[in-house]
């Protein structure tokens, strides 16, 4: 591989997504291994107008198979069909799994979670394409000791799973604990993409690096895929973590950069040092001790970790409640 932009320079140290349901921006500035997505990112799709057909699509084929799928309305089941067609249509020019992230209002439900999961996969392989799709989706959940649990459910089934906004120490371990193949670590609180007067005060850099040393001392299949990225800098600084999930625009300006650029940026992957206070020399396991688990994820940070991930799954809320009003808006006679 020749290195001459910083896109190659951060690909020739760690493996490279693309955070987004465009299919162009995989075609145009590929390879790309796995395509991550929320909904955020699938209301920001969709809102294009070469999208209204497919909305329209999405919602006549949900009103056909409504009755499969008991206690759904016409619009959620919609939405998850539009998500996984973008998907689909994105697959081709990725090699590895397409991200679909479950309703953000069953965040606190493991069965719900669960079921959302599975429907999914189901709407997948039975609705949309028969191919061999099933092995290739991995499924996003919030990293809630409820969504957690769910992913230990699901990787025994068989589903990839990927805890999504991590911000903590005890998260990461249990998400190891229950085999998830990937965590997303939000390195910017999901506030900065919504508020243009807001930055975080304490991204979340040293530690990507810190869990993924701990990794290495687990064991562990899991793998480190740090998200909610706000420059390249940071991404450079992330050079040689497992995989980065970066969005069109960060894409676009790697692209214009020289790889001397990005390699001037220390990475902190080659220059941290792990985290040696008695928190972490002690052994420590969440899997059977729930009580155990809420107490050191509610004390991380006094309290500031836990405030982002209610922050996160809130902002995720009022994305689903966009992408559901924008599917009445265009389905009214279906709904």
């Amino acid at each position: 591989m020749t290195i001459q932009t910083g896109l190659d320079y951060i690909r020739s140290r760690s493996i490279v997504d693309c955070d987004t349901l465009d299919e162009e921006v995989a075609k145009s500035l590929g390879p790309f291994q796995d395509c991550t997505s929320n909904q955020a990112i699938a209301y920001n799709e969709l809102i294009k107008p070469q999208h209204t057909e497919l909305i329209q699509a999405s919602l006549a084929q949900s009103q056909s198979i409504i009755s499969d799928f008991p206690g759904l309305t016409v619009e959620e089941l919609a939405i998850e069909i539009a998500m996984l067609s973008l998907s689909v249509k994105i697959a081709p020019h990725i090699t590895g799994y397409i991200h679909l992230q479950t309703n953000p209002y069953y965040s606190y439900s493991t069965e719900k979670t669960i079921h959302n999961a599975l429907r999914l996969v189901k709407l997948l392989t039975h609705y949309i394409t028969p191919s061999d799709y099933q092995s290739r989706i991995c499924i996003k959940i919030p990293s809630t000791w409820e969504g957690l649990k769910a992913c230990e459910y699901l990787e025994k089934a068989g589903v990839r799973t990927l805890a999504t906004i991590l911000f903590t120490i005890p998260q990461a371990i249990l998400a190891a604990e229950v085999g998830c193949t990937y965590i997303a670590p939000y390195v910017n609180q999901l506030k900065v993409h919504f508020d243009s007067d807001f930055k975080d005060p304490a991204p979340l850099l040293p530690f990507c690096a810190t869990i993924q040393e701990i990794y290495t001392t687990m064991d562990t299949k899991t793998q480190v895929l740090p998200a909610s990225l706000t420059s390249t800098t940071e991404i450079y600084a992330l050079a040689g973590v497992h995989h980065i999930t970066i969005a069109p625009k960060l894409l676009e300006e790697l692209t214009k950069q020289s790889f001397e650029g990005g390699a001037s940026v220390p990475s902190l992957l080659e220059t941290s040092k792990l985290d040696t206070s008695d928190k972490l020399k002690k052994p420590m396991s969440f899997l059977n001790d729930e009580s155990g688990y809420r107490l050191e994820f509610t004390r991380e940070g006094k309290g500031v970790s836990e405030e982002k991930l209610i922050q996160a799954i809130n902002i995720f809320c009022d994305m689903q409640d966009k992408l559901v009003s924008l599917f009445k808006e265009l389905g009214p006679t279906l709904s």
